[in-house]
């Protein structure tokens, strides 16, 4: 039987709430995590930005990050949740960390690989309609871009002409973040040119 069936999930604690998403109760876990949590997350996804395509692929992502064991421990985050704040608050503090870790990773692995020499700097010049591509050639590409948002960036910023703050104004976000993600975008596009012959 269902903890949703014995109880209302305004009347349970915390307690029981994590005792049902440990038992992997797929009512609970929907009324809770995806329905009642969903604002906490929706606030969290539209902040940072992330690789997700829409808040539930994010949430999925947490709910894994909480429930997968740690392979040295064997336990899952959610296991070790301690009940000194409720479980709402906690929620909201791990999504906002998760974002950060990922933030922080991404940044260091492309600052690593990438810098304002590849070979994206060729190719943006000749972006503009009297370049050696064709709009429509590059439409197709942007298409084929797996990453709405990254295709979204490349669009703004190369097609359209606009600068660094103008693209991160418009998309919502940071500079940092703008940074971050320019680089991702750019490896991603350049990956579709040459899926397409185009470099």
């Amino acid at each position: 039987m269902s903890y949703l069936e014995k109880s209302n999930i305004n009347s349970m604690t915390d307690r029981e709430i994590v005792a049902a998403l440990l038992a992997r109760d797929r009512a609970l876990t929907e009324a809770y995590f995806y329905r009642k949590c969903y604002p906490l997350f929706k606030a969290c996804f539209d902040k940072y930005y992330t690789d997700c395509e829409n808040c539930i692929e994010f949430i999925n992502e947490i709910y894994l990050y909480l429930m997968l064991p740690n392979p040295a421990t064997q336990r899952s985050y959610m296991q070790n949740f301690s009940f000194r704040c409720s479980l709402t608050n906690w929620l909201k503090i791990v999504a906002h960390s998760y974002c950060h870790q990922l933030f922080k990773k991404k940044g260091e692995f492309f600052e690593d690989s990438l810098d304002d020499g590849d070979r994206f700097t060729q190719i943006a010049d000749s972006l503009p309609e009297n370049g050696i591509f064709d709009r429509s050639d590059l439409e197709l590409v942007l298409q084929m871009m797996p990453n709405v948002r990254y295709c979204e960036l490349i669009r703004i910023k190369y097609l359209e002409g606009c600068s660094n703050e103008e693209t991160a104004e418009r998309l919502g976000m940071t500079m940092d973040n703008f940074y971050n993600k320019h680089l991702l975008a750019k490896k991603q596009f350049i990956t579709a040119l040459k899926k397409e012959g185009l470099v």
